[in-house]
């Protein structure tokens, strides 16, 4: 089980998109170098003003780039980094992986799945009508989030596109992701 870094992204200011670039390091428990969501405590403003003090389990932002031909065929024109996320990949279900999978990257960096990105209104405000495409509801009523998945930094090294990515399940029984 496996797929492809389509494409790498950062940015060192706060801003909704991220450029892509030709490679980024990974840094072990912090995340992007040079990335505004790197530290070992939250960075994301919204998770800054509830506690400064939570642990960073949303180092890396990684994105499957078939959310983006899905979206399309609604309208919605999506490239790699314009969803804020590092790492852009082709070819696994991210959405489908338990909490804890270990996604082994290139010759060196392992992250650690924590859960599933919470989209926020950013969305809409950077395509309106986007977040109804990336959050929705399943036939039971539940929410369901396609926005991609957020990780931590295991063991650190550059990624670029073109990287292979291995999956490594943890041990069962597996828990489902959830938003963090």
């Amino acid at each position: 089980m496996g797929g492809t870094v389509t494409a790498v992204s950062s940015n060192g200011e706060y801003s909704f998109t991220k450029p892509n670039r030709d490679g980024i390091t990974l840094l072990a428990g912090l995340g992007v170098e040079g990335d505004v969501h790197a530290g070992v405590t939250v960075r994301h403003r919204s998770r800054v003003a509830q506690d400064p003090t939570q642990p960073n389990l949303r180092q890396v932002h990684l994105i499957h780039e078939e959310l983006f031909a899905e979206v399309a065929e609604k309208g919605f024109e999506v490239a790699p980094g314009q969803l804020g996320e590092n790492i852009t990949t082709g070819g696994i279900d991210l959405l489908g992986l338990p909490v804890g999978t270990l996604l082994r990257i290139g010759d060196e960096a392992v992250l650690e799945v924590t859960g599933l990105r919470n989209p926020c209104l950013q969305i809409d405000a950077f395509r309106e009508g986007l977040l109804k495409q990336v959050v929705g509801r399943d036939e039971a009523g539940n929410v369901v989030r396609k926005a991609g998945i957020m990780s931590v930094v295991r063991t650190g090294g550059v990624v670029r596109a073109g990287d292979p990515i291995g999956v490594e399940l943890p041990a069962g029984p597996h828990r489902p992701l959830d938003r963090v």
